[in-house]
């Protein structure tokens, strides 16, 4: 049949009919005039027409069927009666909708996130060339690199096509008027990049030009690039600002560039400008060129495998550990080899674990939701049994039962997933504004087509995966049994599926209860460790000093030491201090430390503080004294260790009047020794979660170069939020053209060291207890399903003398019953999922008994509730009016 003839006929279905009518009654009648020449009377050929040609009606269907244009009429009219349906039972139609819809938005949202951070390639041409690469220390460590590496590399290197350094520039601007409006002053976040940086990302500039080798060089040229977000937010987009010169520290710039709206700087997302890097290519021995502060990525040339380029960095490395080896000497010894890694496995590495966690949490969420909606349609189809064996009786075939079925179950799964879209768009926002700090790509997230694609895909596969089971089930059903509706003998054969169903719901329900309680419990013991020091009432602030004024360290000292002064005529504040890197802030500052009497060279967590710091903090002293202002420039030096530290370095004995040198020249000869003073309590200064490090204190006037930025800390009487614009205006009486960035309370900085933990606790939570809520409605749906057809047995019960006591144990049995296999399988299911999470867990194990033995009894408790209300009803009973509805 032709493509135009089809479609002719769904304009003229009525004579379609009319035909097949009359094509179906013109093989009756030649059968039937068969039957008469063979003698048979006109009654007996007629009857053995019908039997021998079949169902009229089913041979309708399957020639209606044949027509591929009629077919899909046939499903437009499949859609029109289930719709009838769904509204004839809106409380069912309404608790499917809203369960799918539930499951399809959260695992639409949480997809949303996870792909362009683990699966979609990183926004550069080739991305899957482009390298990290770190120094391998002696014990196999990943290091920082030092530019003298780089250096070497870049001159011998033939696996890469290009390498690039980079390091974090944070330059200030002091406050200006522009059009008549006083702008504060502002410190950006930006890097300092050698010349091949954005070459070796593969993008260049929209507007202006890129780096050159001669921006790039020892007291070269001050250039700058823009992003566009900060060309438009604080040069307000102007189209001239190529050539022209920006002051950031008091320095002229020219801006040569400005990067594309779309450009990504995944290795530092909080970028908004970069600079030449400027370091010495003759490499000083004695240099920063030497400092492992340097992050280096490299470009792959085209067919070149990492574990080739590691391979050739291994043989160049050996040539520079001996062509640079005073340099080397000086930084700690010549690396053993490279670690060489893709740049998207590397950024993600961090977060990569927890985001697979909570990608399995909501994939068991839609599963749980699945089987709730599947628990649903079996309990519908058993309402229908009588129907469905109704029309099988007049001529319905098997699979347009099934079709019809699927059919219902495709389209609550369709409306479902337009509402879960809705779900997925506020659940992408709130990922977005509720994600940790440092979360990659965290600006890529968002719904666009492919997530509506993702999204059709699963309301597809969920709308088939659900409708299967109830679609068979009574396709099944036995004509008689069927037509009799008797409970007696339907209850047993139709319960076992959805029994079996409820057991998987609580059984998935238990994995995502158990993990919550693992990550909950893990986040209670972190939060319950002693940091080191008191985080109530406690403000802290960075102070960055800017501008040539300050070229004097002297002057930068001096700015310091008024700015705490004013600080500490503030009312309300108790007592405030100055240092050079705060603890559970991301800083982490490490300096060399050379004993008289000990190990000889090592490293530590350096803190020049000013006197009062340790004090305002509550950091205690274990031994010996604090620092104090008889502690300046030109006295001996004065040094307190931690206790850990201590501990190592002297086992058993007394620090106190030990010397050691510190900094980075500690192996020179003349430099002076300083003396350990006192001891003090270790802080957590990376993680509460990692264990005591080294520490050594200092005071500012005491240490060999003036931190421009430090921040500052102030112990308040009252709320500690509330004193900032004072101390803000504090320091501003003293320079008001210097930025004060990072203000926060000491417990907002605490909460959010250990914010990646506490992201996903949150999700687990929420995945939880919707999955707590699903499998209580389980359990419900089908004991009240069971009560309902087991009506008549429930009241010969009655009328035989049970009393409601028993048939409320009856029930309340089945439902417990359900729930402690469920909770049994999920369990050993539990213990085997939970290594999932395992690297995000703290102080306890995966398998540990309190938690596993809380959520049984939570979803006992749970389940017994759910239980309640179906066995009061069955309890409740009349035996003589369910004797009579029979």
């Amino acid at each position: 049949m032709s493509l135009v003839h089809r479609i002719a006929n769904l304009f003229r279905r009525s004579e379609v009919d009319h035909e097949i009518d009359r094509e179906l009654s013109s093989h009756i009648e030649m059968r039937l005039e068969d039957n008469l020449a063979k003698g048979m009377s006109p009654q007996q050929a007629r009857r053995d027409a019908l039997v021998r040609f079949g169902n009229p009606n089913l041979m309708r269907e399957r020639t209606t069927e044949s027509d591929a244009v009629l077919y899909l009429q046939s499903f437009c009219s499949d859609i029109r009666y289930v719709w009838r349906q769904l509204l004839r039972a809106p409380g069912y139609a309404v608790t499917s909708i809203v369960i799918l819809s539930v499951g399809v938005g959260a695992c639409t949202a949480i997809f949303s996130a996870i792909k362009p951070i683990l699966l979609d390639p990183l926004p550069y041409p080739h991305a899957s060339r482009i390298m990290m690469l770190w120094e391998m220390a002696s014990g196999g460590a990943p290091n920082h690199v030092t530019f003298g590496t780089f250096h070497g590399l870049t001159e011998r290197t033939r696996a890469f096509e290009s390498l690039a350094v980079m390091k974090p520039w944070q330059p200030a601007m002091a406050s200006t008027n522009q059009a008549g409006v006083n702008v504060q002053p502002e410190r950006f976040e930006g890097q300092r990049v050698s010349a091949a940086f954005f070459q070796t990302l593969g993008i260049s500039p929209l507007v202006g030009r890129d780096f050159r080798a001669s921006d790039d060089r020892l007291r070269g040229p001050n250039v700058v690039i823009l992003s566009d977000r900060l060309w438009r937010r604080r040069f307000g987009a102007d189209p001239s600002i190529v050539g022209s010169q920006v002051r950031l520290d008091d320095n002229p710039y020219t801006v040569i560039g400005v990067m594309p709206g779309t450009f990504e700087d995944v290795l530092d997302q909080t970028a908004e400008l970069w600079a030449p890097l400027q370091y010495d290519p003759s490499l000083p021995s004695d240099g920063r060129e030497w400092g492992h502060h340097l992050r280096m990525i490299g470009r792959l040339q085209a067919g070149v495998t990492s574990q080739q380029a590691k391979s050739e960095a291994g043989g160049i490395l050996r040539t520079l550990g001996q062509l640079y080896a005073r340099g080397y000497d000086s930084s700690g010894g010549a690396p053993s080899g490279l670690v060489v890694s893709p740049l998207q496995i590397d950024v993600t590495r961090s977060v990569r674990p927890a985001l697979l966690a909570v990608l399995g949490a909501v994939f068991l969420v839609l599963l749980i939701a699945c089987v709730n909606v599947t628990n649903l349609l079996l309990a519908r189809g058993a309402q229908r049994r009588a129907e469905f064996a109704m029309r099988a009786a007049l001529g319905a075939a098997k699979g347009r039962l099934i079709r019809q079925l699927l059919t219902e179950s495709l389209l609550l799964a369709m409306i479902g997933g337009v509402l879960g879209m809705g779900i997925a768009v506020a659940g992408v926002r709130a990922l977005v504004a509720l994600s940790p700090p440092g979360l990659p790509r965290v600006n890529a997230i968002g719904i666009d087509g492919s997530m509506f694609l993702f999204a059709l895909a699963v309301t597809t596969l969920i709308g088939i995966s659900v409708g299967l089971v109830p679609a068979f089930e009574s396709s099944r059903a036995d004509l008689q049994t069927g037509m009799r509706h008797s409970s007696r003998t339907t209850v047993g054969n139709r319960q076992f599926a959805r029994r079996a169903l409820v057991v998987a719901e609580i059984s998935l329900a238990v994995v995502l209860l158990v993990s919550a309680g693992l990550l909950l419990r893990s986040v209670q013991h972190l939060f319950a460790i002693d940091p080191g020091f008191e985080a109530t009432h406690l403000l802290t602030m960075q102070v960055q000093e800017s501008g040539h004024r300050y070229d004097s360290d002297a002057v930068g000292l001096q700015f310091f030491e008024q700015a705490l002064d004013r600080v500490r005529q503030v009312p309300g504040v108790v007592s405030a201090g100055f240092s050079s890197q705060l603890p559970l802030s991301g800083d982490e500052d490490v300096y060399g430390v050379q004993f008289e009497k000990g190990p000889g060279a090592d490293s530590s967590l350096r803190y020049a503080v000013s006197p009062g710091y340790l004090e305002a903090m509550n950091i205690p002293l274990r031994r010996g004294r604090l620092l104090n202002e008889h502690d300046v420039a030109g006295v001996p030096e004065s040094v307190l260790l931690n206790e850990a530290y201590a501990n190592r370095i002297f086992p058993g004995q007394n620090p106190i009047g030990q010397r050691v040198r510190l900094g980075p020249d500690m192996g020179r000869a003349d430099r002076p020794w300083a003396t350990i003073v006192g001891v003090v309590g270790n802080v957590k200064q990376r993680s509460l979660a990692t264990g005591s490090e080294d520490e050594f204190y200092t005071t500012s006037a005491q240490w060999a170069w003036t931190d421009n930025v430090q921040s500052l800390v102030v112990r308040t009487r009252g709320p500690a939020a509330a004193m900032a614009p004072a101390i803000r205006e504090a320091i501003w009486s003293v320079d008001k053209d210097l930025p004060i960035v990072r203000v926060a309370t000491m417990d907002t900085l605490l909460a959010a060291s250990e914010s990646q933990r506490r992201f996903v606790l949150m999700l687990f939570e929420a995945f939880a207890l919707v999955g707590l809520l699903l499998a209580a409605t389980g359990i419900y749906g089908v004991l009240s399903g069971s009560v309902a057809e087991r009506t008549r047995e429930i009241g010969v019960r009655a009328a035989l003398g049970a009393p409601r006591s028993n048939i409320l144990a009856l029930v309340m049995g089945q439902g417990m019953t359900l729930s402690v296999i469920g909770i049994s399988l999920g369990v050993a299911g539990a213990m085997v999922a939970s290594s999932a999470i395992a690297s995000l867990l703290f102080g306890i194990s995966r398998v540990d008994p309190s938690t596993y033995v809380a959520v049984a009894l939570l979803l006992l408790v749970v389940s017994a509730i759910a239980c309640l209300v179906p066995a009061r009803r069955a309890a409740s009973v009349d035996p003589m009016q369910a004797l009579r509805a029979e």
